[in-house]
């Protein structure tokens, strides 16, 4: 599998149901639809980038194997977390929109919400094993669909599917990628 569809696989299913997407959900729920996109896009595409570009530093300057092992083990923690994540109640994951210059909120809000989150780390930790370009392009293809979908079908997805189930799918996957790289 290339690194691009890798890295848009596993960044999308680790985005459903993530705050950002909520957020996305909310905010287009008080701004268009196009306005929500381009600013949490634009927002996602400048993090991703230096999230693939940190890994890139980090995968050259330290060992391979020593690498491998602790992705692996940071994506066991992420399937943890992701199992917690399952059990907060969905109203305490939801931001609230605030006004002002819509698509600069949009952005700030977004870029804020996900510094430092399991994608962006996931981003970095793929990039120390994969091509930055191709984990970068993976990571914001991703992330574009993941806006996408939770400003135009995400509500009607989450009134049939628990957001619960969707974490769960997310920690499932975090930890097969974990022991793949574990098992090397």
């Amino acid at each position: 599998m290339s690194a691009v569809l890798l890295s848009a696989a596993v960044i999308f299913i680790a985005e459903l149901g993530d705050k950002s997407q909520l957020m996305c959900m909310t905010f287009a729920t008080r701004y268009r639809a196009r306005t929500v996109v381009i600013g949490a896009v634009a927002a996602s595409a400048v993090l991703d980038l230096a999230s693939a570009l940190a890994g890139d530093v980090i995968g050259d300057a330290l060992p391979r194997d020593g690498v491998r092992i602790a992705s692996g083990i940071v994506f066991l923690l992420f399937a943890l977390l992701a199992l917690r994540e399952g059990q907060i109640d969905e109203d305490e994951a939801r931001p609230v929109a605030k006004g002002g210059r819509a698509v600069l909120v949009v952005a700030i809000a977004f870029a804020l919400s996900e510094l430092g989150d399991k994608t962006m780390v996931t981003t970095m930790t793929l990039s120390t094993q994969y091509s930055w370009p191709a984990v970068w392009a993976g990571a914001t293809l991703a992330m574009a669909a993941s806006i996408v979908l939770a400003v135009l079908v995400g509500r009607a997805l989450l009134r049939v599917v628990p957001l619960r189930i969707v974490h769960l799918v997310s920690a499932g996957l975090f930890a097969a990628v974990g022991v793949v790289l574990l098992i090397g």
